[in-house]
């Protein structure tokens, strides 16, 4: 089963919106994470009906942060994005006769949504701010004072 990466990809590009002294494209962005600009803009889409980012049209526009990092958290964007299943986990059957398999998925059950209830918790946690200050720790250990956000650069982290 393929895993879906949308909380990943979006706080990667909120990362190097916070980054940014000025906007990035749909096209930069896309670059940034090896995709389409229209799978960008349909993620941060999102982003910008909760607030998260911002857009401006035109000659110098593009996407930019739009939210205090200190006030938000992984789980307000892993809830923005969908809050995609944390599992792939299922059942064999869903709605089962056989009594054995009635008991494995309610262990299964169980277990998954306490697993599930620990995750959010520890989203809830994370400020988008620990990431940014984390992210520049890492930056400066490798000698940069910020990332090249110029069109047709590839992300200085990813080459580190």
């Amino acid at each position: 089963m393929k895993r879906d990466s949308r909380l990943s990809n979006v706080l990667h590009v909120l990362l190097h919106l916070a980054d940014s002294a000025r906007p990035l494209t749909s096209e930069a962005l896309a670059r940034i994470l090896g995709t389409h600009p229209v799978v960008v803009r349909r993620v941060l889409a999102s982003l910008r009906e909760g607030g998260y980012v911002a857009s401006v049209k035109g000659h110098g526009g593009g996407w930019s942060l739009a939210c205090d990092l200190n006030r938000v958290t992984l789980r307000d964007i892993y809830d923005a994005v969908g809050a995609p299943p944390v599992f792939a986990i299922g059942h064999r059957v869903d709605a089962p006769t056989c009594l054995v398999e009635q008991a494995v998925n309610q262990a299964l059950d169980e277990s998954l949504r306490e697993a599930e209830a620990l995750l959010i918790r520890r989203l809830a946690s994370i400020r988008l701010a620990d990431l940014a200050a984390d992210f520049s720790r890492r930056l400066r250990s490798a000698g940069a004072g910020h990332l090249d956000h110029e069109p047709g650069s590839a992300c200085l982290a990813h080459d580190r």
